[in-house]
């Protein structure tokens, strides 16, 4: 009888073991101990074995059951809500940002896979044997342009505080956008006799070297913000070596990072082409916009030169700079030569964009959107044929420059909406170019605003430094 009692308790057991409490299971196994150890050892090894095999069986159809929902929801769009009420105030919230600013019914494009950017052909020169420098700028606005170097505390304000790009007001802001004979803020300027220095302090020996320049390539890492790419040295000719100069800007913290990495000066402050010109004393706390200082403000850095481009840190050059001058200027007569954004065109997208990625203060780029807007900027129409330009938005990463009163007049007027409103340059391009228009109807702006394929074909694009990002390898090419 205690047999038969033992074997119905195993059989028991054996079906639903998965099933049994812990409490259940201490009571029936020391019964089962009593009668048959072994029989019961082997026996619950195999119900183990069944009970991992039916949750991994229902762990898998679980995952199947989670794709496939994952895949019908973003085939029909289906948004599922996490938290009704919550959701429901973002979507307000929203809705009233929008509310008179021109965003309504507009929506950012939700591309289904990142998009594929290919450089296309470029047909430049075969040799820059063949590459004809215009003597003069007989085609171009003539005018003069002096500017701001100090300026006093005419009020008496207790609180004044010397500033890097000074303190014009808007009736001065207003009156630069005329082509004509003028003084104006744009950079550099000094507080009163006695004050400390605004920044970009330069060593009096780069500032000789930099006068000499006529034309220049040039770029800045700021910050440690990334690494440094130098020219592709096969790729540049003999000619441009010895008659470009090709200066990068960096900071102490910058030159200090790269050392540790094997970029080492010579013995006359060059590594590889680019020639190290140490900027101390930041103008802005902001990193992008003291990287605006030589982006935009060449013909200041650089008084003697003719001709200047312009190379974001994450672009490393591999065609001769003198190639690159005669297919954007020369050759159609162009004094400014600027690429189109890859993917955006109208300001509005560049807009929501921005404030998307959370790449500035949403308020900011708010008052700066609606001062534009109520000084008459227009959302982008490809089918106008009278629209001024191919594009709202520019990839500002690539820039070609002839120094002429015009281009240099623009580059001020850009670099001050960077000074008194955001850093993100690409807000305020097309503003500056169409009130510049505007302002001077009779004299005309010769500005080339290319396709983005062509900037791709003049140098190899990177990714910015990160705090992940291992250093490339350390080779001239």
């Amino acid at each position: 009888m205690i047999s038969s009692f033992g074997r119905n308790v195993r059989m028991a057991l054996y079906r639903h073991s998965t099933e049994l409490l812990p409490e259940r299971r201490e009571i029936t196994g020391s019964i089962i101990r009593h009668f048959d150890r072994s029989d019961y050892a082997s026996r619950i090894r195999r119900g183990k074995r069944f009970a991992r095999l039916s949750k991994r069986r229902l762990t898998f159809w679980m995952f199947v059951l989670a794709v496939v929902s994952l895949i019908y929801l973003s085939v029909f769009d289906v948004k599922l809500p996490l938290h009704g009420k919550r959701n429901s105030n973002s979507a307000t919230t929203r809705d009233r940002s929008r509310q008179g600013s021109g965003f309504e019914g507009f929506e950012l494009p939700k591309p289904k896979h990142r998009k594929q950017h290919f450089p296309c052909e470029v047909e430049f020169l075969e040799s820059v044997d063949k590459v004809i420098e215009p003597l003069e700028f007989v085609n171009f606005e003539q005018f003069s342009l002096d500017y701001v170097d100090r300026e006093e505390n005419l009020d008496g304000i207790d609180a004044f505080e010397p500033r890097f790009g000074g303190h014009q007001t808007l009736e001065e802001r207003e009156n630069t956008f005329y082509a004509r004979n003028q003084t104006m803020h744009c950079g550099f300027v000094k507080g009163p006799e006695g004050s400390a220095s605004t920044g970009y302090d330069l060593n009096w020996k780069d500032k000789e070297y930099m006068n000499t320049c006529h034309i220049v390539v040039s770029s800045c890492i700021f910050g440690s913000s990334d690494f440094l790419r130098r020219p592709t040295s096969r790729k540049i000719s003999e000619y441009s070596k010895n008659n470009v100069c090709f200066v990068m800007f960096l900071d102490e913290q910058t030159i200090s990072k790269l050392s540790s990495e094997g970029h080492v000066r010579d013995d006359r402050g060059y590594i590889g082409l680019w020639k190290i010109v140490i900027v101390r004393n930041l103008p802005y706390v902001d990193m992008r916009r003291t990287g605006k200082v030589p982006k935009f403000l060449s013909h200041r850095l650089f008084p003697s030169a003719r001709f200047s481009i312009w190379l974001d840190s994450k672009m490393r050059l591999h065609t001769d700079p003198m190639l690159i001058l005669e297919y954007f200027l020369f050759r159609n007569g162009s004094e400014y030569a600027i690429s189109n954004h890859y993917d955006r065109h109208c300001v509005w997208e560049e807009v929501l964009q921005n404030k998307h990625l959370n790449k500035y203060n949403h308020s900011a780029i708010d008052e700066q959107f609606n001062f534009y807007q109520s000084d008459g900027l227009t959302k982008f129409d490809p089918s106008d044929s009278n629209t001024l330009l191919p594009s709202y938005v520019p990839e500002g990463s690539f820039i070609v420059r002839a120094h002429t009163p015009m281009s240099n007049l623009f580059s001020c007027l850009w670099f001050n909406e960077v000074d008194r409103f955001t850093s993100r340059d690409q807000l305020s391009f097309a503003y500056t170019y169409l009130k510049l228009r505007r302002k001077n109807p009779d004299k005309p702006f010769f500005l080339n605003m290319f396709k983005d394929c062509e900037r791709r074909a003049l140098a190899k694009l990177f990714r910015h430094r990160t705090a992940e990002s291992p250093p490339p390898p350390n080779s001239i090419l």
